[in-house]
């Protein structure tokens, strides 16, 4: 892990502890959002890890250094062992966050959360009006949301709110940030989509343009202006806009461990659809041994992975050479300079979808769903 951000010098390979552990407890969710992170082929994953495996891995990532936990999903409340884990969690000594559509919590859970001690809560809606935010998560969840917000307020849990960014609700970022306010939030992550899982999938149709990109940068910074401390905004501008790859898990198996539901460990959610990579299982492998000595984690740290391009640029002891599985989506080698760097020679290909996305006539979405998964599986589902 880089110790300095002297971009001139050299990475030094300095394996830290995770701190972020990220628990994946299901891909189980009553939402269908077509911009959702989890993998396109979710619904062949194995069985989920039991509450018993849940538990040893908490205690290993814990006892090598890990100190936040996050609980994610699909949909983390559909597991009925969360209080159970949030509480060994907070034991252990972790700092705990729920990241949650807010479908399954109630008086009665979230009382319970509280009692075993959970810290934080980020709630994510899709859009600042019940119809816009019923169409993106088809489901029904806009009044449960504002329910879960006056729940979560009502607890005296800090609230972060989170909102996907896309083509479809930039325009209404005003609306989305005025919502934040109603609602309490302390800190609204207004987060542009990032194309993985099925937010590639429906690229053409989410992408903004750079007109809307634009307008929404202006907007955040008159909202700024107007509310000074009461809401802190994070506006996170889509990669394929910066002209720099971001420091994508601020390096690649250097601060964040991800496990997702059958116990798959990965450096990030994404890594587990690159090809010729075998990444090990926390039912066969301690945590430990997964950081320190896994193959796959070994393979991105430090700079002897990289291109020549990018050993030789000043600004990777920065960016670590960019996103690996950005770079392989985009252009199918998982070593290439990610090509959202306007270094690459890959670059071109950023522009192009782009002004695809310029052009691109709105077209019916694909939702993410069990049967949309199992179709993509069998090569029968397409956007057309």
């Amino acid at each position: 892990m880089e110790q300095s951000l002297n971009t001139e010098q050299p990475i030094i390979n300095v394996i830290t502890p995770p701190l972020w552990l990220v628990a994946e407890l299901t891909y189980s969710c009553p939402l269908h959002c077509p911009f959702c992170s989890n993998p396109l082929d979710f619904a062949g994953e194995k069985a989920e890890l039991s509450t018993t495996e849940w538990i040893r891995v908490l205690q290993e990532a814990r006892a090598l250094g890990a100190v936040q936990l996050g609980f994610s999903g699909g949909e983390p409340l559909m597991r009925k062992d969360l209080e159970l884990l949030v509480a060994e969690g907070h034991r252990l000594g972790y700092y705990t966050n729920l990241i949650t559509s807010g479908a399954g919590l109630n008086e009665v859970r979230i009382r319970a959360l509280k009692d075993a001690g959970l810290d934080h809560i980020q709630l994510s809606f899709q859009d600042s009006t019940r119809e816009m935010n019923d169409f993106l998560s088809s489901a029904r969840t806009f009044d449960l949301k504002r329910r879960v917000a006056q729940l979560i307020k009502s607890h005296d849990f800090p609230m972060v709110m989170n909102c996907v960014i896309h083509r479809l609700n930039i325009d209404h970022a005003d609306r989305i940030i005025d919502l934040a306010a109603e609602i309490g939030a302390e800190y609204l992550e207004l987060a542009n989509t990032q194309y993985y899982g099925w937010a590639l999938r429906n690229r053409d149709h989410l992408i903004p343009s750079r007109d809307q990109l634009r307008r929404a940068e202006a907007t955040v910074a008159a909202k700024r202006a107007a509310l000074g401390t009461r809401l802190k905004i994070l506006f996170v501008v889509p990669d394929y806009f910066e002209g720099r790859p971001k420091r994508c898990m601020n390096g690649w198996a250097t601060t964040i461990l991800c496990v997702n539901p059958a116990g798959t460990a990965l450096p990030c959610q994404a890594a587990r659809m690159l090809p010729d990579m075998s990444f090990p299982s926390v039912r066969a492998v301690s945590v430990r041994d997964i950081w320190y000595e896994s193959e796959a984690f070994k393979r991105f740290r430090g700079e002897s992975w990289m291109p020549a391009l990018c050993r030789q640029c000043p600004e990777r002891g920065v960016d670590y050479g960019g996103c690996r599985c950005q770079a392989y989506l985009l252009t199918g080698n998982v070593n290439a300079t990610d090509p959202v760097c306007d270094k690459s020679p890959d670059h071109g290909i950023v522009l192009a979808a782009i002004e695809a996305g310029e052009r691109a006539p709105l077209k019916p979405l694909l939702f993410r769903s069990p049967e949309n998964s199992r179709m993509i599986m069998g090569g029968l589902a397409t956007l057309e």
